[in-house]
């Protein structure tokens, strides 16, 4: 699948895989020099825009590395972009552990997953039909 990527900021990276054919997500980078202190989050450019066929959604992911080491993650994991969006891509970054954190441009900050979605047409109706779970909700399945 060919995604049109346009370039914002000239600091930017085009999305690429760490291991060439391999990987399900592609890297996104900051375009921006930053230190996220204890606890804190921001909003970090990528420095692209990009226009997602229809049918499609990219969704943003913290990578592991930088959470289990750092404890550097995403807000709103998965971020969603729609394939109608064509601003530029950020990221709100968070860090959760007790140190500040170094963002440099040029460094991996997220990932970024394409997956086929479902455009859903929602129907009101007055009964919904029944399954196993009905409305049982947290903690409804056990430990």
């Amino acid at each position: 699948m060919r995604i049109p990527v346009k370039i914002v900021n000239p600091a930017a990276t085009v999305p690429r895989p760490a291991y060439s054919g391999d990987d399900a997500g592609v890297d996104l980078a900051s375009v921006a020099d930053l230190t996220l202190k204890a606890g804190e989050r921001a909003l970090v450019p990528t420095g692209i825009a990009m226009a997602i066929p229809k049918g499609y959604g990219g969704f943003v992911q913290p990578r592991s590395g930088l959470a289990a080491r750092h404890g550097i993650t995403l807000t709103n994991s998965p971020g969603l972009i729609d394939s109608n969006y064509r601003g530029e891509i950020k990221v709100i970054i968070q860090n959760t552990s007790d140190e500040d954190f170094r963002i440099s441009v040029g460094d991996r900050i997220a990932q970024l997953v394409i997956m086929p979605v479902e455009i859903a047409d929602f129907q009101v109706v007055d009964v919904l039909p029944a399954s196993e779970r009905g409305d049982g909700g947290f903690g409804s399945s056990g430990r």
